[in-house]
């Protein structure tokens, strides 16, 4: 028991390990991603390192070519991110105006916890290591929401965009935290109202916000200083 729970200890470890150096354009986007390397820089066998490019691959990070290994993935171009923003807009009200619907008062608790918790960590950062945190929040909220809209399917197709790890990837948006907070609650406040299309335009509203928020946004800190890190 002792060892098999060490073991999951350090498998989440390279994993996020991992995870930080892609978001963080450690591994730079496009780049071979080599289990040896890895293994060898984080003092851990290759078992770990693989475990965790199947789970990055599973989140889109990492892709893996036959006869190639794992590469990078590349950042979200302007095409990218509309498609990106266009599927949200298509999946992600209608769930909210379903949750109006159909959320009951734990789903609701739940995403008022959520909010609050967001409260605790205002603040995005230059680093997936200082925003990790708040990324994951607001990736619980969308996906909660989602949830409690009673539709498995359609909150299987929101949690698999990975919309977020993809976004932090393309830009940095100071200051943002505060705006995302409020707008959560308007969508928050309009489930608790039974009020679907006040629910579906709130979720609408803060999408569209999100989307000039990141078209605006600075460019990840290796670019602005127009080189990558090793």
């Amino acid at each position: 028991m002792g060892n098999a729970i060490r073991q999951d200890v350090l498998a989440e470890r390279v994993y996020e390990d991992i995870k930080a150096m892609v978001m963080d354009h450690g591994i730079a986007p496009g780049a071979r991603v080599g289990i040896d390397a890895l293994a060898r820089r984080l003092d851990v066998s290759a078992t770990p390192v693989r475990e965790a490019l199947a789970r990055l691959e599973s989140d889109g990070l990492v892709v893996k070519r036959p006869n190639a290994g794992y590469r990078a993935t590349d950042l979200l171009d302007p095409d990218g991110l509309r498609d990106l923003f266009e599927m949200r807009l298509l999946l992600e009200p209608k769930a909210a105006s379903l949750a109006a619907e159909n959320a009951d008062g734990a789903d609701l608790q739940r995403l008022r916890d959520i909010v609050e918790r967001m409260r605790s960590h205002p603040e995005t950062g230059e680093s997936y290591a200082v925003y990790h945190r708040f990324a994951l929040l607001d990736q619980e909220f969308h996906d909660t929401l989602a949830a409690s809209a009673g539709r498995p399917l359609l909150a299987d197709a929101v949690n698999r965009l990975h919309s977020h790890l993809h976004l932090f990837r393309l830009t940095s948006a100071p200051g943002a935290a505060g705006t995302t907070i409020e707008e959560h609650e308007r969508i928050v406040d309009a489930v608790a109202r039974r009020n679907p299309e006040q629910a579906a335009e709130a979720m609408t509203t803060h999408l569209r916000s999100s989307r000039v928020r990141h078209r605006t946004g600075t460019p990840r800190q290796d670019e602005k200083q127009g080189r990558a890190r090793p």
